[in-house]
């Protein structure tokens, strides 16, 4: 679907748009990839490895309503992934996150309705489900926001959002930590907690999920892939066999658990054979039968009272299973 098509990555130097760019490139013919973002430093080392004729460079802010507006021009697809996702970050600068993560989403919204771009799909995490750190309560409000859009276009442009959890290897999460502390010769692996547990999911596994789901939105969906559960435990013995642990406490906005279906939207969760879809919670201007997406999968609802979170995942990864994937992500 995105042969001769202009797609556009917002915060497309992160580790999710270069991935997603790679594969563009692989498996399709792409008239035009934007990579938007703010970095120039990052746009250059980008460059330097993908300089594809496809390509083009442009710098700019989603804060920035008037730069995106120009960015969206003749583009067919969108896919959303700039935002400020440090979590003890956004509860020492809430103002930023929130100008970033929710008025940076309310402009992408209104500059691809002005430009009738096609489809449109936010990369979210579980962290907005059940927020309790700010991080999670502005990609929550993104999360509505983009739901809710669907409702301002006339069916001209639709909007979805992807939500998965903590990506393996990615960029100030806990596996690098983990090893710098190792190659470090510390003492000790700190952990925040004992019972921690996170679902788990690899970037290539993130960026296929996205692709298939720009095939089988339909508009409003919050589409959620089964993954597995790692605990922090076995994470900490599968990197450093046999080293000290030491309990540290939960850092500020972080939960035991992370949740990507919450108990209280059950009524509008759906199971498919290999992923959930939460459906708006608000009724949109024209009806849309969620129970058959565009690809022909058929899903049903959950029972009431369901909740999909890391501590009741059954899908949970063992010491060998946990090297089997961090091998396949190459971390």
């Amino acid at each position: 679907m995105f042969d001769d098509k202009v797609i556009l990555i917002t915060g497309g130097t992160g580790s999710f748009g270069k991935m997603f760019t790679r594969v563009l490139l692989e498996k399709f013919r792409p008239r035009k990839i934007i990579i938007f973002s703010r970095d120039e430093l990052k746009q250059f080392e980008m460059q330097q490895t993908v300089n594809d004729d496809a390509m083009r460079y442009f710098l700019g802010d989603v804060r920035d309503k008037e730069r995106v507006m120009q960015a969206c021009n003749g583009v067919d697809y969108i896919i959303h992934a700039a935002a400020l996702k440090q979590v003890p970050a956004a509860e020492y600068n809430p103002t930023e996150c929130i100008r970033t993560n929710i008025y940076g989403a309310e402009n992408v919204i209104r500059a691809a309705i002005s430009n009738n771009v096609k489809k449109v799909i936010a990369l979210s995490t579980d962290k907005a489900a059940c927020p309790v750190n700010l991080y999670g309560a502005t990609k929550l409000a993104s999360d509505k926001l983009f739901v809710a859009a669907n409702n301002m276009t006339g069916g001209t442009t639709e909007f979805s959002v992807v939500r998965y959890g903590n990506v393996v290897g990615s960029r100030g999460s806990v596996v690098p930590f983990f090893k710098k502390v190792v190659e470090e010769k510390q003492a000790f692996l700190p952990i925040t907690d004992a019972e921690m547990t996170r679902f788990w999911i690899t970037l290539q596994q993130g960026v296929d999920f996205v692709i298939k789901n720009f095939n089988r939105m339909k508009g409003g969906e919050i589409f959620v892939p089964k993954i597995p559960t790692v605990r922090l435990m076995d994470l900490a013995e599968a990197i450093a066999p046999g080293m000290p642990t030491k309990i540290v406490g939960i850092r500020p906005g972080e939960k035991l658990h992370e949740t990507m279906c919450p108990l209280d939207d059950s009524h509008l969760t759906m199971e498919f054979h290999d992923h959930y879809v939460i459906t708006p919670t608000i009724k949109l201007f024209r009806y849309v039968n969620y129970e058959i997406n565009n690809l022909g999968e058929r899903g049903e609802y959950v029972p009431r009272g369901f909740s999909y979170n890391s501590g009741n995942n059954p899908d949970v990864l063992d010491i060998d299973a946990i090297h089997k994937l961090h091998a396949e992500a190459d971390v």
